[in-house]
């Protein structure tokens, strides 16, 4: 998936726009978009909107961002949402692994009471909203097996940090967020699930966010998370591989294919060795999805 745009779960509009949107996925939120006082309403209003759509075959992916486990309101989430069969869930504010696979046995419980396939409701994970969730990191690997993305957030940890602003006068984060970014990044990588972009905030600025979207992906992300649905022609053209870079990878896995066990090979007047193939791999598999 490219696109993931956050949706507010207490907006009817903006849930039925979000279905023209272009979006691979939708992120109904029933968190930091919905005040306190509307979140029951806005379970409700998820919930009747994931039963009106889940059974569609031509919809993006339909994933619930749950309140955070300190809240004590995700039971009550989850209890809204599981029945209507989301395709998963987004964390926000996790610690740890261990709080994954606290959700894990959360959604494992109630998969079960509604009858539905065990691991059928997938999990993305929101991994840096707190300077503590800096240092747990490499314990998501392995979590669960419903783990499918990671990414990140700076609007949180700015407020965590108690600093003035995440972004330097150019636009461009400042260098603790940078470093949540890029651990973001290797711990996705290194947890074998998707790294996924965090959003950019002004969503009338398009260079800015083609920019930033251009680093994202030269990085190593495969995806990007927005707030605006005139974010997401910009993320699904930038995440898109385009035909000739397709086609070099294909030519060069062939080219590794016909030299048999070749560490290194030829193609094109350049030598290229195992991480070049991983990296062809990557794309392709990308491209299949």
């Amino acid at each position: 998936m490219r696109s993931y745009l956050f949706v507010p779960g207490d907006a009817p509009r903006k849930l039925e726009k979000g279905l023209t949107s272009g979006a691979d996925a939708l992120l109904l939120d029933l968190e930091d978009s919905v005040a306190p006082d509307n979140k029951p309403k806005a379970r409700e209003i998820v919930r009747d909107y994931l039963n009106a759509h889940i059974g569609k075959s031509d919809r993006p992916r339909l994933f619930v961002r749950v309140n955070a486990l300190d809240t004590g309101v995700t039971d009550a989430d989850l209890d809204a949402v599981i029945a209507a069969k989301p395709d998963g869930i987004l964390f926000p504010k996790s610690r740890n692994g261990g709080d994954v696979v606290h959700l894990d046995a959360k959604i494992t419980a109630r998969e079960a009471l509604y009858d539905i396939d065990e691991g059928a409701t997938r999990i993305l994970v929101l991994v840096t909203e707190s300077a503590q969730a800096l240092f747990g990191l490499h314990k998501y690997r392995g979590s669960s097996k419903r783990l499918d993305g990671m990414t990140w957030g700076a609007e949180d940890l700015s407020a965590d940090l108690g600093a003035e602003t995440n972004r330097n006068e150019k636009g461009d984060y400042t260098d603790p967020y940078r470093l949540a970014r890029a651990q973001c990044l290797i711990a996705a990588v290194a947890a074998e699930v998707a790294p996924i972009d965090s959003i950019y905030p002004n969503f009338r600025d398009a260079e800015g966010l083609r920019r930033e979207t251009l680093e994202g992906r030269r990085d190593g992300f495969t995806g990007k998370m927005a707030i605006h649905p005139d974010q997401v022609p910009v993320i699904n053209e930038i995440y898109t591989p385009g035909a000739e870079e397709i086609g070099k990878a294909r030519r060069l896995i062939d080219a590794f294919k016909a030299a048999g066990n070749a560490g290194v090979i030829s193609l094109d007047g350049q030598m290229y060795d195992q991480p070049h193939l991983k990296r062809a791999q990557r794309l392709l598999a990308r491209v299949a999805k």
